[in-house]
């Protein structure tokens, strides 16, 4: 990994999201750019994934939208991003998105945020990758999925060093300092 990072952020392209959520998206995207390092994201101008983004080129970061072919009008694309992947399917967009990042940063979202948190922490279980995956939660939103890991674990359906497959954090800045002292320790 290079000393300027690539962050993948997963977010909610919705525009009906709480102001806590929208304060700690504006949060990331300026600490992304504060620390000079790159913003990979779904490529939308909405919602949680277009704060990100805007707030992270106002601060100069280089921002790349990996973004459907289909969704492209769906999502309103970002146009004034430094690039633009379009995509035949999603699966190609998550495979994008997983190549170009060194770490990956989910807020609240829906069923395509899960989708593809899901899938980066699968790979990371499965061995695939060893890079840094932070949730942030500024209220609580995450604390299902996290009961439902532990159910599996309790279960003996996932082995118990699932429990450490992402870390979580309340504010941005606490979750850009994770990602730092991970990179930086392994």
């Amino acid at each position: 990994m290079s000393d300027t990072l690539t962050v993948c952020v997963f977010a909610a392209s919705s525009t009906q999201v709480p102001d806590s959520h929208r304060v700690q998206a504006h949060s990331l995207g300026a600490g992304i750019a504060t620390r000079g390092w790159r913003l990979v994201y779904g490529g939308g101008d909405i919602g949680l994934m277009g704060e990100v983004a805007r707030t992270a080129l106002a601060g100069g970061a280089h921002v790349t939208g990996v973004i459907p072919r289909r969704m492209v009008a769906w999502e309103a694309a970002m146009e004034d991003l430094d690039e633009v992947v379009v995509t035949d399917t999603m699966r190609e967009r998550q495979a994008l998105m997983d190549a170009r990042s060194d770490a990956f940063v989910a807020l609240p979202g829906g069923v395509g945020t899960l989708a593809e948190l899901l899938e980066i922490v699968t790979q990371r279980q499965l061995g695939y990758h060893d890079r840094p995956v932070v949730l942030l939660d500024p209220d609580g939103y995450w604390d299902p999925l996290r009961q439902q890991l532990a159910a599996a674990i309790d279960r003996g359906l996932a082995p118990a060093s699932a429990a450490h497959l992402f870390t979580t954090a309340a504010a941005a800045e606490d979750a850009l300092a994770r990602i730092a002292a991970e990179v930086q320790s392994g």
